[in-house]
């Protein structure tokens, strides 16, 4: 979906504001495996993706990729460590299908918002997706087995596991390949 009509379905845009939004917001297509940012990067840039799948991964001391969670069509990203905390973000962001994404800098976000009261509303949203999106995850990964994990993903996002490699889907729920094959062999 379009980020203007994905806006308009959660607050009002004046016919000014969505063509100011639509301006400054770059929209660009990218190819999959393409890095829209790297581990520890430095980027105050908020990513809207109107088409495709990307993850957000970091790398253990081991040096092994995993990948912390997923991003679908009609979904905000945002690295927050380098927005509020000013330092690097230990996490990136890759490409798993050729996608279409919306972005702009945080700082000139922050000067619409200083003009248009409304777009407030919009980084509200985009903060609590984020932080319950991170909420969402502990829980699981603190309370739920692999066989629930996995029972969630296929109910919640099964387009996820039609899309995305075996080796990042078994990285984010905490597992190893072989155990997802196990798990997927299982009548659920």
């Amino acid at each position: 979906m379009e980020l203007i009509t994905f806006l308009k379905q959660r607050i009002t845009l004046t016919g000014d504001m969505e063509q100011i939004l639509e301006n400054a917001i770059v929209r660009e297509t990218f190819g999959k495996h393409h890095k829209l940012l790297p581990i520890n990067n430095r980027s105050q840039t908020i990513f809207f993706f109107e088409s495709g799948l990307a993850r957000t991964f970091y790398l253990r001391e081991d040096g092994k990729d995993v990948t912390h969670s997923f991003h679908k069509e009609n979904a905000f990203t945002a690295p927050i460590e380098n927005i509020f905390y000013k330092g690097p973000s230990p996490f990136g962001i890759e490409l798993i299908q050729p996608s279409v994404v919306r972005s702009i800098d945080y700082r000139e976000m922050e000067r619409f918002i200083d003009q248009y009261s409304e777009l407030e509303r919009l980084i509200r949203f985009l903060l609590i997706d984020i932080i319950k999106g991170f909420s969402d995850r502990l829980y699981a990964l603190q309370f739920q087995s692999a066989q629930e994990r996995y029972r969630s993903l296929m109910e919640e996002h099964p387009d996820i596991l039609q899309q995305a490699p075996l080796g990042h889907i078994a990285s984010y729920l905490g597992i190893t390949q072989q155990t997802l094959s196990v798990i997927r062999s299982q009548r659920m």
